[in-house]
């Protein structure tokens, strides 16, 4: 299993991202994906959740502000954020599981002015 996020950067409060998620070597298509994320100091958290047919489902501190998306074609997942604040500064990781077992090696998203 390869997992290899990119996307994220220094942004502002307010501001939007776009990550992404390329996976390799499981069958994509019939897999359920998440997001989980880690705070500087802090453990890992589920950010958001997309079964294999699309349904989607989301923490509650996400409010609307975040898209979880696939592309079964490219063996691409992605989430779109927007509506950033200072709190969601961490390290995203695109993840078999919810608990963030099986992830890969992350992408870093800084929110500050």
């Amino acid at each position: 299993v390869q997992l290899m996020e990119s996307g994220g950067g220094l942004v502002q409060p307010g501001g939007s991202l776009r990550l992404s998620c390329s996976a390799s070597g499981f069958i994509f298509s019939l897999s359920p994906m998440n997001w989980v994320r880690q705070a500087p100091g802090k453990g890992l958290e589920w950010v958001s959740s997309i079964t294999a047919l699309g349904d989607t489902f989301y923490a509650d501190f996400v409010k609307d502000r975040f898209r979880i998306s696939r592309d079964n074609a490219k063996n691409a997942l992605y989430l779109q954020l927007a509506s950033l604040k200072t709190e969601d500064t961490a390290i995203y990781y695109c993840s078999q599981d919810q608990r963030g077992t099986v992830r890969g090696q992350g992408t870093q998203v800084t929110v500050s002015s």
